[in-house]
């Protein structure tokens, strides 16, 4: 009976690990084919969300890196770049190029063009040179020479006349010139046989004969050769057109004295000359009028006369008391119309 018992006790120990084992069993594949499903089903689930993510990063690239990046390359690489390039390039640099270029190169090339030109003209008046010299009626001889240089300076001009004219004025001769000459001293020469200075025709006839005179006694061409017109002489424009028209066809160069004073007889008349003639002749004036000096002593080169003419010499005061002499300052334009050595 015992024996039974224990068998009965061994079976039923027996189909109880039996059964635990296979419970034990099922519920381990159970187990593991739960989470070969889970593991199965994470790399889904990641799938979608790396799908999810790969649209969302894809969704930036279109959208912020498609719109945003195109824009921020299209808008800002491109409009900023065109703009920086077209703004700064374009603008600053036109602006640069025009305005430091241009404008400011303009400036200061007109500018100092402007001043330069200025400068130079005003370095040109400062380095005008300016010659003194005399003019007499009086015949040259060593005592009136020796008393011009004691008592006033070395002359660098000498006025003379062609011919002699009684009671006014010793005319030049060979022998006058030549000791001019030898003391190198240039000669301005003057004709001074008019009375009645109207007329084109008595223009004509008193410039050939101051061109016969010229020939006569050697004058060489290229000089210039004065009429003088007296204050109380009347004047015309036509009898200065005639002796400029005569002068003008010889080998001499036409070229007028006077008293231009502003409004006078012959100042008007020289204005009514054709302009072309008022451009081509040679004036020496005698105003304004001034105090007889020294040559060391001259005043500044002031002379008045017409401003179309080629004014070139100014007799600034007349009849000194120690020598019959007057005196006047010429530019160095004057001196290549002078009767030179």
């Amino acid at each position: 009976m015992r024996n039974n018992y224990l068998s009965f006790l061994l079976l039923g120990l027996t189909a109880f690990f039996i059964a635990s084992f296979f419970v034990i069993f099922f519920a381990a594949s159970t187990a593991n084919e739960g989470k070969e499903e889970n593991t199965t089903e994470e790399p889904a689930e990641n799938e979608d969300n790396n799908s999810d993510s790969d649209d969302d990063e894809k969704e930036p690239d279109n959208g912020e890196d498609g719109n945003n990046g195109e824009e921020s390359n299209n808008g800002d690489d491109g409009n900023n770049e065109e703009e920086s390039d077209n703004d700064d390039d374009g603008n600053n640099g036109e602006e640069s190029n025009n305005d430091n270029d241009g404008n400011n190169g303009e400036e200061s090339n007109n500018g100092d063009d402007g001043n330069n030109e200025e400068e130079e003209g005003n370095n040109e008046e400062s380095e005008q040179q300016l010659y003194w010299g005399i003019d007499s009626a009086s015949y040259t001889t060593e005592d009136l020479y020796a008393c011009v240089v004691d008592n006033f300076g070395d002359p660098e001009v000498w006025g003379r006349y062609l011919g002699d004219r009684e009671d006014i004025s010793a005319g030049l001769d060979t022998d006058e010139v030549a000791y001019l000459h030898e003391n190198g001293i240039p000669i301005l020469v003057i004709y001074n046989h008019v009375n009645d200075a109207r007329g084109y025709d008595h223009g004509v006839e008193h410039g050939e004969s101051a061109i016969a005179m010229a020939e006569e006694l050697g004058v060489p061409e290229g000089v210039a050769i004065f009429v003088d017109i007296e204050p109380n002489y009347p004047v015309d424009a036509a009898f200065m057109e005639g002796w400029y028209e005569a002068l003008e066809a010889s080998a001499y160069y036409p070229a007028v004295y006077g008293v231009f004073d502003e409004g006078s007889e012959l100042d008007e008349s020289y204005k009514a000359m054709a302009e072309e003639i008022q451009e081509k002749m040679i004036v020496w004036t005698a105003f304004p009028q001034e105090e007889i000096t020294t040559k060391d002593n001259a005043p500044e080169f002031n002379p008045q006369g017409p401003d179309t003419s080629l004014l070139y010499g100014w007799q600034y005061a007349i009849d000194a008391e120690t020598c019959n002499i007057d005196t006047n300052l010429f530019t160095n334009e004057m001196m290549d119309y002078l009767w030179q050595e």
